[in-house]
């Protein structure tokens, strides 16, 4: 089994899952439609292409929550709106809800390395441009390692390991130096919340109404999937591993 480790770090970030409406709301770690979405616009993908979005929807998702954010919200005013009845224009409202510095670890896992070798080096180059849930969230560094600077801070990319082991072992992503001493010093460390696919008859599966069918603006469509909640010890091992920021790495 193979897996493709990606790190996923903006001052802002938002992963809806019920967004209708005047209430756009964020869920506390990135959707399986948010990432496949991430990956379509990195291959290129149009968003009638149904076929190809279930394709990518096949891969199994993982997530380590290295820090969780804040929930904030935008209170926005659109003004000269035109009304359903096309007589005139309006003002509307709309609450919207994202993560303020949250940073995630996502791991997608596959048989198929030749698919997720494809995947990395589209996210190396992508044909569109990349954003965390909406398109005024870009990322805040590369999502993986470009294979030339080894120490930097970010998704380790294409690896032989399933995905627990991935998320179990894989360097921490915080990049602030005074955070990670700060944590090398602590005797009692909080462990790293994860959320990972698992099968339907996991006793603890819970359920997530977040797989995309369709991502055509008068059409959207999602279909529903089963998640595992758990967490991994944040170990010696992953707070020293890398102590480069990408921006550093040399």
């Amino acid at each position: 089994m193979y897996s493709i480790a990606l790190c996923l770090d903006a001052p802002m970030q938002s992963w809806g899952t019920r967004s209708r409406g005047s209430i756009r709301d964020t869920a506390r770690e990135p959707t399986k439609s948010g990432v496949v979405g991430l990956i379509a616009a990195a291959l290129g993908v149009p968003r009638d292409e149904s076929d190809c979005l279930a394709e990518l929807s096949t891969l199994r998702m993982g997530v380590r929550v290295d820090r969780e954010g804040i929930l904030e919200r935008d209170f926005h005013v659109t003004q000269n709106v035109p009304t359903t009845a096309g007589g005139g224009h309006r003002t509307a409202l709309s609450h919207r809800y994202y993560l303020a510095d949250a940073l995630f670890l996502v791991v997608l896992t596959d048989a198929d390395e030749d698919r997720l070798d494809q995947i990395q080096r589209a996210l190396r180059a992508p044909v569109w441009p990349l954003f965390l849930g909406r398109r005024a969230f870009p990322p805040a560094r590369p999502l993986l390692t470009n294979g030339y600077h080894d120490g930097a801070l970010t998704g380790q990319g294409l690896t032989r390991q399933p995905l627990e082991m991935v998320l179990a072992t894989h360097p921490w992503l915080e990049d602030r130096p005074e955070v990670r001493a700060a944590e090398r010093r602590r005797p009692d460390r909080q462990p790293l919340r994860t959320v990972i696919d698992c099968d339907l008859t996991d006793p603890d599966a819970e359920l997530r109404m977040d797989v995309p069918k369709s991502f055509t603006p008068d059409d959207r469509r999602y279909a529903a999937r089963t998640v595992r909640s758990g967490t991994v010890h944040l170990t010696d091992d992953l707070i020293t591993a890398k102590d480069l920021s990408c921006t550093s790495a040399s």
